[in-house]
């Protein structure tokens, strides 16, 4: 099979090393890619906005499937666009992008089919928007309604924080994300991500995840697109498992068919597990990054068979099997990050780092230029380990991130700290 990968982050660089290893792989493009993904793939400098271009270079180059990585183009249509031209794409349609396009088209399809979830308001104005802060207090969410990068929600703890996150989505903090505001109820509980593989009307579970979207160590600072990941969390167990197909992914896989825009693609789940059970915060509408990262290390089964099942309708007796080794990703990025930042520091001794025992380094923001690796970005690596516990996954993560010679840039120190914590007390 001739497969192009749109993208160019450590999500793409996981993918392409996992179909990579497919044995129904002949070709394996991507456009644009990076430093890292250029190992696995033959890089293109495709513009992936401009969707005639990617149709051309489909044709020309006979390409089975694309896989799309990044919301974006998923958001703009690109998977209606190829499937027009008569090319098979994985992901959703711009319809049903719209569970990671628009928060308020999300919360809306939880009211009306039943899918547990915090309370809500939608806002285009701030002197509503204000007035609903004011009436529920804090804490209290304030989010972006469109795409922002992963950070466009305000997790505020007083009413200040929460006035302010109004007013600077307003005033245009993020842009024509925040022309229109969603303000949720604060819900107490643990954070975790739960991924299934979607084919419209059948939907298959994949591993779980925990993700750290904090910059700093002890959940300290600004959200960010992710600072780490493992896999699998010890805090989704079976029964929980279950609450979570059965009460939010299959009513929102049945719900989105009723509306006449069957979801295909890879269904993002972040849940938050309340005394009341799990609670759906949000959605996305691809894998995540970086849990995709550790998905792809534990992933026994091979991808490019179960991407095709999705994109054809076949999921019903489809089967993934997984290994039972935990994994953990420890992303390095640039110093700033996520605000300002400068590109282009040298990073050395990575292959060093790549001799330790069960890792695999997953380039992100990163560019080859006169033989060595650049900085490019503000998520740069993800130093990814497996092991037979999490503690020994982390362990052999962060050996290899001491390794890694690179004064610019920086990682947390905890990542799977409440998995390692929950195995020393069951230890």
């Amino acid at each position: 099979m001739h497969i192009l990968l749109i993208g160019s982050g450590g999500r793409e660089h996981a993918l392409a090393w996992k179909i990579a290893g497919s044995p129904l792989l002949t070709k394996l493009w991507c456009a644009p890619g990076n430093a890292g993904i250029a190992r696995e793939a033959e890089c293109v400098a495709l513009d992936v906005a401009d969707h005639a271009a990617v149709i051309d270079f489909c044709r020309a180059n006979k390409v089975d499937l694309v896989v799309v990585g990044p919301e974006t183009p998923l958001a703009a249509g690109i998977v209606d666009d190829l499937e027009t031209a008569g090319i098979k794409a994985f992901g959703p349609s711009k319809l049903a992008a719209q569970l990671e396009g628009s928060k308020g088209f999300t919360k809306d399809l939880c009211s009306e089919y039943g899918i547990p979830t915090g309370a809500y308001g939608r806002f285009d104005n701030a002197p509503e928007a204000l007035a609903y802060v004011r009436d529920q207090g804090a804490p209290i969410v304030v989010k972006a309604d469109g795409l922002a990068a992963g950070k466009g929600v305000v997790v505020a703890r007083t009413l200040a924080e929460a006035e302010d996150a109004v007013r600077m989505m307003f005033d245009g903090g993020f842009g024509v994300a925040g022309a229109e505001v969603v303000i949720e109820e604060y819900l107490e509980g643990r954070e975790v991500s739960f991924f299934a593989l979607c084919d419209g009307e059948t939907a298959i579970p994949l591993a779980s995840a925990q993700d750290h979207k904090r910059v700093f160590d002890h959940d300290q600072g600004p959200n960010t697109g992710g600072m780490g990941a493992y896999s699998p969390t010890p805090f989704v167990t079976q029964a929980i498992h279950d609450q979570i197909m059965d009460r939010v992914i299959l009513p929102t896989i049945a719900g989105m068919n009723a509306r006449g825009t069957p979801f295909k693609g890879v269904l993002y789940a972040g849940l938050m597990l309340t005394a009341e059970g799990p609670k759906l915060f949000e959605y996305n509408v691809r894998f995540g990054d970086p849990e995709c990262q550790v998905l792809m290390l534990r992933m026994m089964s091979d991808l490019v068979p179960a991407l095709l099942a999705a994109c054809d309708g076949q999921l019903k007796n489809f089967d993934l099997r997984w290994f039972p080794d935990a994994a953990v990703t420890v992303v390095m990025a640039a110093n700033g990050y996520p605000g300002d930042y400068s590109k282009g520091s040298v990073i050395a001794g990575l292959d060093e780092a790549a001799k330790v025992d069960g890792v695999e380094i997953f380039h992100a923001g990163t560019v080859a230029k006169d033989g060595a690796i650049l900085a490019n970005g503000g998520r740069v690596l993800n130093v990814c380990a497996s092991g037979k516990t999490v503690t020994e996954a982390q362990a052999r993560a962060y050996q290899a991130v001491d390794f890694i010679r690179w004064p610019d840039g920086f990682c947390r120190r905890d990542i799977a700290w409440q998995a390692l914590a929950q195995e020393r007390g069951n230890s």
